[in-house]
């Protein structure tokens, strides 16, 4: 579908912007000797290997040095035959189908749903532990539903080299960023009910909406009819409600998510979560507004405190330079950014905290490499 609008007069400005308090990703020498390929490592699958979330499995796995003895790089028959490098070796993409598992220990997901669902079982049958990014099993019961910073026991038992195969559930990108920041202080203080507004990049999307975003940035620009043919409206220079289908309550299915596995990750049914997700023109970061209500008394400093000694999470919280997280700073980060903590001053036993956290990396790839790490 395509269609024109009109668009305002545009003015560049140059912004600075201070990099993270502390650097996340492996800073390696040229001359550093890679210790990935080793004969007493897994052997791994990556499926969807040419998607956005794909790619990053691979960026990650390379970055933390996982260890493996072969890897497959599996895709649609679409993408079969493909040529890609990785680690300095060469390899061609394979048409994805049930015989693909044969030998593999463990099997990154990040296919979609549908893949997910037809394929996934046939790899834990042929006894591949399956760490997967979709949908499809994260509200199954049996299935963990991991953070590994967050609630690393729910997949306690489960090993490379025990013999059966099994699944294990990424969680929604929003979930993880959001509960990076507030299970810390939920530990402390006992979170009764939490309230989300979450401003979602283009990543979340896909790689194709990350193409639309960048091109129809360049349409306004050049005064050319914005064509659309992703998301339902002209992305550049605007926000939407996301994307997701609307459910009868009002709630969209991502809103919804937020909702469920939050409940499941912390293992409490009682905990009252509303969330409202916005699709915004960013290219792979989500931010997020979350509102606290606790059951145990929590000030502003203490929070703070809590949360700069939580793994995985980095405070940005300067007032006296108006300096918070944004989405650029965290963007190919591993870390989850965490500021604007502060008392709110509607209700008592409240806090607002604004959070940051790259939706590529730990809201899919990262946290997906983890729970993968867990397994050795």
């Amino acid at each position: 579908m395509a269609a024109t609008f009109a668009q305002p007069h545009a003015h560049g400005r140059l912004f600075s912007t201070s990099p993270l308090p502390k650097p996340t990703k492996n800073l390696r020498s040229p001359f550093t000797v890679r210790m990935s390929l080793q004969e007493t490592g897994p052997s791994i699958a990556v499926v969807g290997v040419t998607g956005a979330v794909g790619q990053e499995f691979l960026s990650v796995l390379s970055d933390r040095d996982f260890p493996y003895r072969s890897i497959k790089m599996l895709a649609s028959k679409r993408s079969a035959g493909k040529q890609m490098t990785f680690e300095d070796r060469n390899y061609t993409v394979e048409e994805l189908t049930a015989d693909s598992f044969d030998g593999v220990d463990i099997a990154l997901f990040s296919a979609g749903g549908s893949i997910s669902k037809q394929f996934g079982p046939a790899a834990v049958e042929k006894g591949a532990i399956v760490v997967d990014n979709s949908s499809a099993f994260r509200m199954v019961d049996g299935v963990p539903l991991v953070i590994p910073e967050v609630n690393p026991q729910a997949m306690r038992g489960i090993k490379v080299g025990m013999g059966k195969g099994a699944l294990i559930a990424n969680p929604n990108c929003s979930t993880i960023i959001c509960l990076m920041a507030a299970t810390p202080l939920h530990q402390r203080a006992k979170v009764l009910r939490m309230v989300v507004s979450t401003y979602q990049a283009a990543s979340g999307a896909g790689a194709a909406a990350m193409e639309e975003l960048e091109l129809q940035t360049r349409e306004v620009f050049l005064h050319l009819s914005i064509l659309i043919y992703i998301l339902c409206v002209q992305y550049a220079f605007n926000l939407f409600s996301h994307n997701a289908p609307v459910l009868p309550n009002g709630y969209n299915e991502e809103e919804m998510k937020l909702v469920k596995e939050t409940r499941k990750i912390w293992s409490d049914l009682d905990v009252k979560v509303t969330a409202t997700c916005i699709r915004v023109p960013v290219m792979r970061a989500h931010a997020e507004s979350v509102n606290l209500q606790f059951e145990k008394p929590l000030d502003e400093d203490t929070a703070r405190e809590i949360l700069k000694n939580a793994p995985g999470v980095v405070v940005i919280d300067d007032r006296a330079s108006n300096h918070f997280p944004t989405p650029l700073e965290v963007s190919n980060k591993d870390d989850v950014a965490v500021g604007r903590i502060r008392q709110d001053l509607s209700q008592e036993g409240k806090l607002d905290i604004f959070v940051c956290g790259d939706q590529i990396r730990k809201g899919a790839a990262l946290n997906a490499v983890q729970i993968a790490e867990m397994l050795l």
